[in-house]
C-alpha cells in the first residue's frame, strides 16, 4: 500500500496466536449468567481527518517517508503531501487523543490513481473499474507501533470501501510487511516498482475474501470495537440482519410467481398457525377487499384498541398498537434504552431480542443460561435472585421459543414484586394462549408500575401476513412511545382481521385444542425416529437429534430436497447447536408427511 509503514511483525503465525488469544477471551461459563459487554474506556478513536490533523499528517509523513525511510528527498517546509490529497479520504487513528496513524482511500471517482505513478494502465492485470478504491499511506507513527494501530487502519479501510459497495482494492506494499497483507488476503500482482529507497509489490484484494478472512479474527475484532470510539459515519461492523426462519419462500420465490407451490412446501421452520383465521376473518376481508386495499385505515387503530381492551378486560390507554410484535420491539427497546443500559434476558430465547439490543443499541446484556437437563426450565427463585442485580430491563418470552416452556401467571407475579422497583420487565406473550385459561398477565401489567407485556397475534389467530400486535401495561409506560407510532401504523386488512379474530374467540381455543393433540402425536412420533423433543406447551416442538446420524446443518439442508424447512435454532441460543432442530406443529396429514420425509432421512 503506497507509503505503507506498519511495524514487521515477528512472524504471521505469531500474529495468529495473538488473534486466537483474544478470541479464547470471548468464551464462557454456559452455566452463568453472561455478560457481554464492560466498562472498558476507549483508548482509541477511528475518524475522518479535520483540516487539522491534514497538517499534522502532512509532518508526520515527511518524518516517515522523508526522514526515516528516504523514499522522498527532504526540504525546507518538513512536510510531505501530494496532488491526491485534494480528492482522497483520510481515515485517521487516535491513542488516548493524540495520532497514531493514517490512511488513505482513492475513490473511483478520482481522475488518477497513486499507482498510475508506476504502472501503465494497459499492463495491470486487473481493470480499474467503478467499484475499485486504492488504498495507500498505511502509516503507524514510529513511537506507537506494536499496538492495535495498524489492525485499525486496516480494517477501518475495509469497512469504507465495504460500506461504499466497492468491490475491489488495489495498493502497493512494502517487501519488509508483504506477509502482513497477503495474511489478510491481498494477493501479489505479479508487478513491482522502485520509490527512492523503498521497493513497493503491487497488491490487489477481494473485498469479500478479505471479509471472509476476517472471520478467523472475530474475538480479536470485538476487543478492538470495545476499545474504540468509532467515529466514522457507519458502524464498526457489517450490517447483519436479524436472523428469522422463512427459509421456504426460497421454494417458492420472494417475487410470488411460485405461489402454487404453498400447498407442497412444508414451512415448518416458522410457526404460522396450521389452521386457516377464524370463519368471520376471512368471510369479511373476502366480502370487502377491493375496498380494503384501496382505503385508508382509521389512523390511530382506535377500533383495534378498544376492542384489545374490551376482550382483555384493561382500559384503551393501557393499549399501544404495532404492525406485529418486531415493530414494536424496533421501535420501544430503543426509546427506553441507551449503550450504557443492563438488560436481562434468557439463554435460549427468541433472537430477535437479543439482536435489538446487542446489535441495533449496543447494550448491556446478561443472560441467564437455561438448562437442557432441566428442559430449559425457568427457575422463578434464579430469576428473582439474578433479577435483584438492578437491571434497566429484564425480558421474558412466556411461554418460552424455542423451548416451549411456560412460567405460570402466579409465579411471574411472585417474582415481579420481588424486583427493584427501577427495574422493567417485558413479556412476551406470543404463545400465552396456548397454556391454561388465565394465564396472561395483561391485566397485571395495566395496573403495573414496571411491566409490560407485548402481543402478537400472528401465531395464535393466523394472521401472520397481515402483521397486528400490541403492547399492553401502565398509561404511565406508554404515553411517550404514542409520539413515536406513526399514524396508520397497522393496515385496514390487519385492523379489520384483528377485530374480528378477538370477537371468535371460541373458535380459536377448539383450534388451540387440536393443537396440543397433534404436538403430543407429533412428538411421539418423532421420538419413534431416536429424536428428543423438549416437553412444550405451544404449536413447535424443541428437539435433540440422535447423536448418531447427520447433524442440525445436514438435517436441514437434506429435509429441504424433499420441501420440508426445518429451523436451526442456534440464533436463539440453543446450547450445542449442531444437534438441535425446532420443529413447527401442523395439521394432521402435513405432520404425516413431515414424519415419512425424516424417515427417509
Amino acid at each position: 500500500m503506497h507509503g505503507n509503514l506498519l511495524n514487521p511483525p515477528t512472524s504471521v503465525s505469531s500474529q495468529k496466536s495473538r488473534f486466537r488469544a483474544a478470541d479464547r477471551e470471548q468464551q464462557v461459563d454456559p452455566a452463568q449468567p453472561v455478560q457481554r459487554c464492560d466498562q472498558i474506556q476507549p483508548a482509541y478513536e477511528v475518524r475522518i481527518a479535520s483540516e487539522a490533523d491534514r497538517r499534522e499528517i502532512a509532518r508526520l509523513r515527511y518524518d516517515v517517508y522523508s526522514t526515516e525511510i528516504g523514499q522522498h528527498p527532504q526540504n525546507s517546509q518538513r512536510e510531505l503531501s501530494d496532488s491526491l490529497d485534494g480528492f482522497n479520504i483520510m481515515l485517521v487513528v487516535l491513542y488516548r487523543g493524540t495520532i497514531s496513524g493514517f490512511v488513505s482511500l482513492t475513490p473511483p471517482s478520482a481522475p488518477k490513481l497513486s499507482i498510475d505513478k508506476y504502472f501503465r494502465r494497459d499492463e495491470l492485470p486487473f481493470e480499474v473499474h467503478s467499484r475499485l478504491y486504492e488504498v495507500r499511506l498505511l502509516t503507524v507513527v514510529q513511537s506507537l507501533r506494536g499496538n492495535e494501530t495498524a489492525a485499525l487502519l486496516l480494517y477501518s479501510a475495509l469497512r469504507w470501501v465495504e460500506s461504499h459497495q466497492g468491490t475491489q482494492i488495489v495498493a502497493i506494499g512494502r517487501k519488509e510487511v508483504l506477509p502482513t497483507y497477503l495474511r489478510i488476503g491481498m494477493q501479489q500482482q505479479g508487478l513491482r516498482t522502485q520509490s527512492g529507497a523503498v521497493t513497493y509489490e503491487l497488491l490487489l484484494g477481494d473485498v469479500h475474501r478479505l471479509r471472509s478472512t476476517l472471520a478467523e479474527f472475530t474475538g480479536f475484532l470485538q476487543r478492538l470495537s470495545r476499545i474504540t470510539h468509532w467515529a466514522l459515519p457507519f458502524g464498526f461492523d457489517t450490517p447483519v440482519t436479524c436472523f428469522h426462519g422463512g427459509a421456504f419462500f426460497e421454494a417458492i420465490g420472494e417475487r410470488f410467481d411460485g405461489l402454487q407451490k404453498a400447498s407442497t412446501v412444508i414451512n415448518a421452520d416458522v410457526l404460522d398457525a396450521w389452521y386457516p383465521p377464524a370463519p368471520a376473518v376471512l368471510e369479511t376481508l373476502q366480502q370487502y377487499l377491493p375496498w380494503l386495499v384501496r382505503t385508508s385505515p382509521p389512523t390511530r387503530c382506535g377500533g383495534f384498541i378498544e376492542t384489545v381492551a374490551s376482550a382483555r378486560g384493561v382500559l384503551p390507554g393501557n393499549i399501544l398498537p404495532g404492525a406485529g410484535s418486531s415493530d414494536l420491539i424496533f421501535r420501544v427497546l430503543p426509546h427506553w434504552l441507551t449503550k450504557s443500559s443492563r438488560v436481562l434476558i434468557l439463554d435460549p430465547m427468541y433472537g430477535e431480542y437479543a439482536y435489538v439490543l446487542e446489535s441495533v443499541i449496543g447494550c448491556c446484556v446478561e443472560r441467564l443460561a437455561l438448562d437442557a437437563s432441566q428442559n430449559f426450565r425457568v427457575s422463578a427463585d434464579e430469576l428473582i435472585r439474578v433479577g435483584r442485580k438492578g437491571f434497566d430491563l429484564i425480558i421474558l418470552v412466556n411461554p418460552n421459543s424455542p423451548t416451549g416452556q411456560h412460567l405460570s401467571r402466579a409465579e411471574l407475579e411472585t417474582v415481579f414484586q420481588q424486583l427493584p422497583p427501577s427495574t422493567k420487565v417485558w413479556v412476551d406473550e406470543t404463545y400465552i394462549e396456548f397454556a391454561e385459561p388465565g394465564q396472561s398477565l395483561e391485566s397485571f401489567a395495566a395496573k403495573s408500575e414496571s411491566v409490560v407485556v407485548c402481543k402478537s397475534m400472528s401465531k395464535v389467530y393466523a394472521l401472520s401476513g397481515l402483521r397486528a400486535a400490541y403492547l399492553c401495561g401502565g398509561t404511565h409506560l406508554l404515553e411517550s412511545l404514542h409520539p413515536r407510532t406513526p399514524p396508520w401504523v397497522i393496515g385496514l386488512p390487519a385492523q379489520v382481521a384483528a377485530v374480528r379474530a378477538l370477537e371468535n374467540q371460541e373458535y380459536y381455543r377448539q383450534r388451540i385444542a387440536e393443537t396440543h393433540l397433534l404436538r403430543d402425536a407429533l412428538s411421539a412420533e418423532l421420538q419413534q425416529l431416536g429424536w428428543t423433543p423438549v416437553p412444550g406447551i405451544a404449536n413447535f416442538l424443541l428437539c435433540r437429534l440422535p447423536e448418531t446420524g447427520g447433524n442440525t446443518a445436514q438435517m436441514i439442508r437434506d429435509a429441504r430436497e424433499h420441501g420440508l424447512f426445518l429451523r436451526n435454532p442456534a440464533p436463539s441460543g440453543a446450547p450445542d447447536g449442531s444437534r438441535w432442530i425446532r420443529i413447527a406443529v401442523k395439521d394432521h396429514e402435513t405432520n404425516r408427511r413431515m414424519i415419512e420425509i425424516l424417515r427417509k432421512l
